[in-house]
């Protein structure tokens, strides 16, 4: 049987989630919980003998594809876009004296 939820487990628990609720909705809520828990054990009905728990909906594997470098090396190519270059760097200005 079902755990019945009443408007003191209600209080304690808008006290824990520090909400301040007016009579109408403590009972709102109280209603709400227990349609929770209601279906909860609705669900503990079902027989689950021989069915393997799942950890996720499919069952695929590791899906990720390889690293391979398919671009190359394009520094030389970035670097003739930069205002200065040297020894295979950017050059800027110098910002600390």
């Amino acid at each position: 049987m079902t755990e019945k939820i009443t408007l003191e487990t209600i209080e304690d628990v808008s006290i824990l989630a520090k909400l301040k609720l007016d009579p109408e909705e403590a009972e709102n809520a109280r209603k709400d919980m227990q349609k929770m828990l209601d279906y909860v054990e609705k669900l503990n009905e079902l027989d689950t003998d021989g069915v393997e728990p799942l950890t996720h909906l499919f069952s695929y594997g590791n899906v990720f594809r390889e690293d391979i470098v398919t671009n190359g090396d394009a520094s030389e190519e970035m670097l003739a876009n930069a205002p200065k270059a040297k020894d295979g760097q950017y050059q800027v200005p110098k910002t600390i004296e």
